[in-house]
């Protein structure tokens, strides 16, 4: 296997760390197989769409999910370092409303596999960020949502130390968990 596949605290929600193999010239590893990813992971999506962004250091961008239409999203980090998170938007789930955080970075080449109904987003620790992510699903504007990031009631661990977060106005105006729509 390129790879290792351990679940998170939400155990649907995969972290993938690659086999790099490196020397004095670099290094190279597969990003994505699909049948190696299907092998260890049980799952087998179907990416429609890739996107990239980049941010600068605190930018907080999510907590996003698409109410119709979810999308599954394997994530990675290319440059920089974020602190990602995901959140269990499935009302008929044990583990409703958790989370689960880990750093990802162009250092240590880690993924994260997100299956639909979870809400994600992430905290840029470097200068800056680029971020890489598949989904499998087309982004449709009518459907998404997003969550307030510093709700209450999840206690999200944000890594700011007293930071403030630039948020977009979406962002900014997200609803908390009561008021927010979620997956039956």
């Amino acid at each position: 296997m390129p790879f290792t596949a351990t679940p998170t605290a939400l155990p649907e929600v995969l972290l993938l760390e690659p086999k790099v193999f490196g020397d004095a010239r670099g290094f190279f590893f597969e990003s994505y197989n699909r049948r190696d990813f299907a092998a260890a992971t049980g799952v087998d999506p179907e990416f429609v769409q890739d996107n990239h962004s980049r941010s600068a250091r605190d930018v907080l961008r999510g907590l996003h999910y698409q109410l119709h239409r979810p999308q599954g999203k394997l994530v990675r980090v290319v440059s920089g370092c974020v602190w990602d998170v995901v959140v269990d938007m499935r009302r008929s789930s044990p583990r409703f409303g958790q989370w689960a955080g880990v750093e990802l970075s162009a250092e240590n080449r880690r993924q994260l596999w997100i299956p639909a109904g979870f809400a994600h987003g992430f905290l840029t620790l470097s200068e800056q960020a680029e971020f890489l992510y598949k989904t499998t699903d087309y982004w449709f504007a009518e459907h998404e949502r997003s969550l307030r990031w510093d709700e209450p009631s999840l206690g999200i661990d944000w890594p700011l130390a007293g930071r403030t977060p630039v948020l977009a106005p979406k962002d900014a105006a997200a609803p908390a968990l009561a008021d927010a729509e979620c997956f039956d």
